[in-house]
């Protein structure tokens, strides 16, 4: 039985989505695209991953978990430009040379932009999680933002806000299967991008959010790719319009920015639940629960413990599977550490 969001503890500890993935995940992956696995072979290979990635967060002592998303291959949204239908690739500009944001494949719309009748598959992905853990979940959704980011509207579409609308309906219908599924707690995840205000992250939010039946969080991103942000690392030019989005949860990054921000949710946060980032993704330092709870501590001084969850700044998709291992490990101790002190049980 799946542990019900009511029966949580005070300071429940949750995961942004992506796990840490295996060497062996990899390995399957290239091999697949030179032609050397086959569907049913990969199909296996994600099963095991999921495995794994449940099994590393049970064992790290998290409370909330996801699948790790380790049956997406590239990125976050990259696996789905591969079934969304009236959209072609343009030439990338910069191959050679360091990675950076500006070498990611990048598409324009040439009609309608539609999904398979299976949509994205993120429900059949719930039904495997809900099935092999007792924990509590989370579903993870890309925003109508995020799927839209790398589309040119070309001649289908008016404008990028226009790809973002069309995104936010079938999110939509997306959403609302989940939480048919039983999913109680679904997250979109969206980036800062700068040149969107937060007035519109929050309509837009409301359109692919419109009829779910679940708990809603928002994580707002600053960009994780190989550890590189991808935008301005301040939230403060979103509040307070962002928080017309109808989330009953904000996911934020704070402890790779030294919790520079966190003061915002003491001045805005009013009624609502924080997902506090108190890990941080992008660093290979080692994470004690002494340290974690240091940042605790000082995130309850603008948010109330009974309105907080506890989770790393992002996802650990580009994170090597034993650092990500050991951070969730801290998280959950540092968690353990201030909570008995709250509770008076140390």
């Amino acid at each position: 039985m799946i542990t019900p969001m009511t029966t949580l503890p005070l300071l429940p500890t949750s995961v942004v989505g992506s796990h840490g993935k295996p060497g062996w995940w990899f390995t399957a992956v290239k091999a697949w695209e030179a032609g050397e696995m086959g569907p049913g072979d990969m199909d296996e290979m994600f099963d095991d991953a999921v495995h794994t990635a449940i099994r590393d967060m049970e064992t790290a002592g998290i409370d909330i978990i996801t699948d790790g998303e380790v049956r997406r291959t590239d990125g976050y949204v990259d696996t789905y430009y591969r079934i969304i239908k009236n959209i072609a690739p343009l030439p990338v500009r910069r191959k050679a040379g360091p990675w950076g944001y500006d070498q990611q494949q990048r598409y324009e719309a040439v009609g309608r932009i539609e999904v398979p009748a299976t949509g994205f598959g993120l429900v059949k992905d719930f039904q495997f999680l809900r099935g092999h853990t007792t924990r509590a979940l989370k579903a993870t959704c890309a925003g109508p933002l995020t799927f839209g980011s790398r589309i040119h509207p070309g001649s289908a579409y008016k404008g990028v806000v226009d790809v973002a609308e069309r995104f936010a309906e079938v999110i939509n219908a997306e959403l609302k299967a989940l939480a048919a599924a039983g999913a109680e707690l679904i997250q979109l995840d969206e980036p800062a991008r700068g040149n969107v205000s937060g007035e519109e992250m929050a309509r837009l939010f409301n359109l692919a959010t419109d009829g779910v039946r679940a708990k809603l969080a928002f994580h707002i991103c600053f960009g994780n790719r190989f550890g590189r942000s991808r935008f301005p690392r301040s939230y403060e030019p979103y509040f307070p319009g962002v928080l017309k989005a109808r989330a009953g949860q904000f996911v934020l990054e704070f402890a790779s920015r030294e919790l520079s921000e966190v003061d915002l949710w003491q001045k805005y946060g009013d009624g609502r639940e924080l997902g506090a980032g108190v890990v941080d993704v992008k660093g290979f330092q080692e994470e004690t629960a002494e340290a974690v709870a240091r940042r605790i501590h000082r995130v309850l001084k603008v948010c109330p413990p009974e309105r907080l969850t506890l989770n790393p700044d992002c996802g650990f998709g580009w994170s090597p599977r034993y650092m990500c291992n050991q951070k969730l490990t801290g998280l959950a101790a540092g968690a353990a550490l201030v909570r008995a002190e709250l509770t008076g049980t140390r």
